[in-house]
């Protein structure tokens, strides 16, 4: 059962970053590191947490590096550390094939997570019937939070009738919207209205080329002769993980706007920068070969990690992407936290 502070702040609508994996130039973890982005994070004014998810690095469930539950629980003995409020939405990356997916929802609950952001990715084996059985078993054990997770990187198209079924299952509290297209995200929106539960449902956007439009649309649709509606609430973004600060007075700034038919030009054009900036950190250009090692590019360069480093080889940056990054942060200055990391990044990294 999802704590009640926590459904009232998922349904409200929070900003949740997916975070990062910190470690040496030997793949071993740098704890310090590590500790420091949770605290960084947590400063910044984010309404939760993602571990173990995409950004964190699949690769972390690898025998040969074996993380996963350690940077679990790092992540949780900083959030008690400071004593973030029970509102503070604490969510666990799920991913893998029936059997790994109800073991890694069985350690998220016992180390203290809310909800589980249960991928289907690298899973095209499966049948969509498949995935719901498997999605059933693992909201048995823990609160889950659907993922629609892009092609690009491991994801997969689903149906129409996949999502409704989906947004039915008991204990699906929300939906993580990241199939970087217009198309798929409103046909998920539309499944979830026409679904028995469509009201339980908290939508986020993970669509990280879409980002300020996502949160400003109301989405409407005739369900049996009643008009439905739904807005896209918050956000769980690995795009998020990166100039948070600065990020949340932006998402508090939108939130203002959401209740009102009138949105500013400068909004607008500051999606298109937000979504340029995105462009650089996720490597869109080479179909985000290089978003993991991007966005630890960016930590890197603020003192905030050790180096760009991933656990798998694969995982680098693509030629001319750090002159893309190094363009969108001289071109949007007023997007970035530097300032903010500089003046706490040394008590961050202390004991």
């Amino acid at each position: 059962m999802l704590n009640p502070a926590v459904k009232k702040s998922l349904h409200q609508g929070v900003f949740i970053p997916a975070h990062p994996l910190a470690i040496t130039e030997g793949k071993e973890l740098d704890e310090k590191s590590q500790r420091a982005l949770t605290r960084y994070y947590i400063e910044s004014g984010v309404g939760g947490l993602a571990v173990g998810v995409h950004t964190t690095q699949f690769e972390i469930r690898d025998p040969e590096f074996n993380l996963y539950q350690r940077v679990l629980k790092l992540a949780v003995e900083e959030m008690k550390r400071a004593d973030v409020p029970e509102s503070f939405i604490k969510v666990a990356g799920i991913c893998g094939p029936v059997d790994q997916a109800v073991k890694e929802a069985e350690f998220s609950k016992d180390a203290g997570y809310d909800l589980g952001l249960l991928s289907m990715g690298s899973l095209q084996h499966h049948s969509e019937e498949q995935l719901l059985e498997r999605t059933k078993k693992v909201a048995e054990i823990i609160p889950v939070f659907g993922f629609y997770l892009q092609p690009a990187v491991g994801g997969r198209v689903l149906s129409y009738e996949f999502w409704e079924a989906f947004a039915n299952i008991p204990n699906v509290h929300a939906i993580k919207l990241a199939p970087f297209d217009r198309y798929l995200t409103t046909e998920v929106v539309r499944a979830v209205c026409h679904s028995r539960r469509g009201d339980e449902i908290a939508l986020y956007t993970g669509n990280d080329d879409n980002i300020v439009n996502d949160l400003l649309t109301t989405y409407k649709f005739n369900v049996d002769g009643e008009v439905k509606v739904k807005r896209i609430v918050g956000g769980l973004l690995g795009h998020w993980s990166v100039w948070t600060k600065r990020a949340v007075e932006l998402f508090h700034d939108i939130k203002q706007l959401q209740p009102h038919d009138c949105v500013p030009d400068s909004m607008l054009t500051l999606a298109q920068e937000i979504t340029d900036a995105n462009g650089a950190f996720f490597d869109a250009k080479n179909q985000f070969q290089g978003s993991i090692a991007g966005i630890n590019q960016v930590l890197a360069a603020q003192g905030l990690m050790k180096g760009r480093w991933c656990l798998a080889d694969k995982e680098v940056l693509s030629p001319g992407q750090l002159e893309e990054i190094d363009r969108v942060r001289a071109a949007y200055p007023h997007l970035h936290d530097d300032s903010f990391v500089e003046k706490n990044l040394e008590r961050w990294l202390g004991s």
